[in-house]
């Protein structure tokens, strides 16, 4: 049955990333071309994937996504910060579609109202959704490589550990059973450091995914704020990974925005592509 919701218009479409679908799929296959081939230990569980202008964190991205190529009719539960609206708890878009120049993506409305907690803070809440682009940033990917996709839309407010607790227990708890269902958690790391300093503030970042240490990287946002712009996301996505039966994290990628663009190495921010895999069908 065709969802009668909202539907989220693009808000950073012609900005971030082009604004025709012809330019997207353009500067997608770019990206995709520049990714050497890898075959994964076991199934893809989760990825981690930045979100900044694409081309800046594109060349990133790609090494995650390129995993999906030959994937179809999957459900991306898309996991972000929010970075225009401050609220506690987490925000899902649990009716409608999200629409983007590649077209519309419908709402996985049951796994979606699965996600629902209130006990968790996890409610059905549009607004925070309307302008921000942690989201739909993974979009040009996802709609380039996956026919007959659909998204679950998540944001994440304060990002406090019972918030990226609760959300992790509801992840797991929606997704047990969903084969077709990836989590992603979307983030970029530090932020307008000279290029040796976020090199070493995200190598501890870097370090904590591959060790799949979600303790770790909980306590690290916990004393610094520095880290990751989307860490509660990260954690919590890693943490649901795990209880979905991924054991092993494999860093794709990582660089910083002075390896694009202008080159510009005096303030920089920090992007990983990493993939959470089950050794187990």
């Amino acid at each position: 049955m065709v969802s009668r919701g909202p539907v989220r218009r693009a808000a950073v479409a012609g900005t971030w990333y082009p604004g025709t679908p012809d330019r997207i799929a353009e500067e997608v296959r770019g990206y995709l071309a520049g990714v050497e081939r890898r075959a994964l230990p076991g199934r893809l569980v989760g990825l981690i994937s930045p979100h900044a202008g694409l081309r800046y964190s594109g060349p990133v991205a790609a090494h995650g996504y390129s995993l999906l190529e030959g994937r179809s009719a999957l459900t991306a539960v898309l996991v972000g910060p929010s970075h225009h609206h401050a609220f506690d708890g987490v925000s899902v878009y649990a009716r409608g579609a999200f629409e983007t120049p590649l077209g519309v993506l419908p709402v996985d409305e049951e796994l979606a109202a699965g996600l629902l907690d209130a006990a968790a803070g996890i409610a059905d809440v549009a607004t925070p959704h309307r302008d921000e682009h942690s989201l739909e940033m993974q979009l040009p990917f996802l709609q380039y490589l996956v026919p007959g996709l659909q998204v679950v839309p998540v944001l994440m407010g304060s990002q406090s550990r019972g918030e990226v607790d609760g959300l992790a227990r509801s992840l797991a708890r929606a997704l047990e059973g969903k084969d077709r269902a990836l989590l992603v958690a979307s983030s970029d790391l530090s932020h307008y450091h000279p290029a040796p300093e976020a090199n070493r503030l995200d190598g501890l970042v870097v370090g904590d995914v591959e060790r799949f240490d979600a303790d770790s990287l909980m306590d690290r946002l916990e004393g610094s704020h520095e880290h990751a712009c989307g860490g509660g996301p990260m954690v919590a996505v890693m943490r649901a990974a795990r209880t979905l039966g991924a054991d092993r994290a494999v860093v794709l990628r990582y660089a910083d925005s002075g390896d694009a663009g202008e080159h510009d190495k005096s303030r920089v921010v920090g992007y990983l592509s990493a993939a959470l895999t089950a050794a187990k069908p």
